[in-house]
């Protein structure tokens, strides 16, 4: 009989917590729930520690503590708030983590869950973009091991042979090209919100969704395989194929390309991640070869989409560029939400941002979460010299 496995979900209450959680209550005599934390939603968290008795549970906000605790208290979950308890529960004991906490609060608990040694399943961007080298050389140092959520980064871990690292010439990640991938510049430059978060495939939220349809979300993930595989930039391809049937792939040596293929789905790599180094069910739509009509490719258009070329450039900058980077682009992914700016801006103000940031090194975390906060400022204040759009904001 296969022995319990415990888990703590740190953002259970977002998309991939909750498929995470979806995984954990199709097998409770296989997995236990340790820990779950949540930014602001107190219903979902407290539905969480009514299906699942985790032993300790946090709201990130302070304010909502009160809150939970008249929704829930008394029972025999440990309740806790605020940044420090997030800390807390990366660092209590469990076999398996998902680090789905969006943003620069994620870094702190997951660094705890990592210099403690556990199987971490990564599914913040930030971790890696912001403090990759950090992090992974924390998880060198304490036999951690980074267990790759998102599913490009994922299809990569199941192919690679490291055994032939030798014969290794590339690794390939794919793209679905987003809503836009054959529009021209003048029609994505009147893009609405509502156009830019209605993805073809995959089923996704507003800021995750825009970053697909600029493409920055694939730069993101260059820099994440950088350090996830120890690949420099010029070994990391990206290729178009609007059907996002095949999730990435590795070419070796002596010609050989291995291919991950699954539907677009979250929890088949979620549910490699929590079953890894075995394998569970999930129960995701399986693929039916004959109603499969095509898999086509194309290669990227970096002039339409800039956000490729201005991710490869802050990887090869290193220090905080990668930071700057993501921190600007979650500020103008925002603004254009709002209405404030353009579709086409979101890249324009990125690279503004970038370009006028002085360079630093990032030696510690609060070096990164410095970082994030410049950039932050820097994109705010260069979004008063881009004009309003004059378009509805998403709903």
């Amino acid at each position: 009989m296969t022995q319990q496995k415990s888990v703590t979900v740190l953002g259970s209450t977002g998309s991939v917590g909750g498929n995470t959680l979806d995984l954990v209550g199709r097998s409770p005599d296989r997995y236990r729930v340790a820990a779950v934390t949540a930014h602001r939603d107190v219903e979902g968290l407290a539905a969480q520690i009514e299906r699942f008795r985790p032993d300790f549970a946090v709201i990130a906000d302070a304010s909502l503590y009160g809150a939970l605790k008249e929704r829930v208290g008394g029972g025999a979950t440990e309740l806790a708030a605020g940044p420090d308890a997030l800390v807390e529960a990366g660092r209590r004991r469990s076999d398996w983590v998902m680090a789905a906490i969006v943003g620069a609060a994620g870094l702190a608990p997951t660094m705890a869950a990592v210099e403690r040694g556990a199987a971490v399943a990564l599914a913040n961007k930030e971790c890696l973009v912001c403090a990759g080298d950090l992090m992974m050389q924390a998880a060198r140092s304490a036999g951690a091991k980074i267990l790759p959520a998102d599913s490009e980064h994922n299809a990569i871990f199941q192919v690679l042979e490291e055994r032939n690292r030798s014969g290794l010439e590339k690794i390939i990640l794919t793209a679905s090209g987003g809503p836009f991938r054959d529009w021209t510049s003048d029609r994505m430059a009147a893009v609405t919100p509502k156009q830019a978060v209605n993805h073809p495939n995959w089923d996704m939220g507003a800021k995750i969704s825009v970053d697909s349809a600029t493409m920055m979300n694939k730069g993101l993930e260059i820099i994440e395989a950088h350090h996830l595989f120890d690949l420099p930039e010029t070994l990391i391809d990206v290729v178009v194929h609007p059907q996002s049937i095949i999730h990435s792939m590795v070419q070796y040596a002596d010609g050989s390309v291995l291919a991950q293929l699954g539907s677009p789905d979250m929890r088949v790599p979620i549910a490699h991640t929590l079953g890894w180094p075995d394998r569970i069910h999930a129960p995701a739509n399986r693929l039916d070869f004959t109603d499969i009509a095509a898999l086509t490719f194309e290669a990227p258009d970096e002039t339409r989409f800039p956000a490729l070329r201005l991710a490869r450039e802050a990887l090869t900058a290193g220090g905080n560029a990668p930071s700057v980077l993501n921190a600007a682009n979650e500020v103008a992914v925002a603004s254009f939400l709002e209405g404030r700016i353009g579709f086409l801006d979101i890249a324009a103000l990125v690279e503004r941002v970038l370009t006028e940031t002085p360079p630093t090194e990032i030696g510690t975390l609060d070096d990164a979460v410095a970082s994030d906060l410049e950039g932050r400022a820097r994109a705010l204040e260069a979004l008063e010299s881009f004009s309003s759009p004059r378009v509805a904001a998403a709903p």
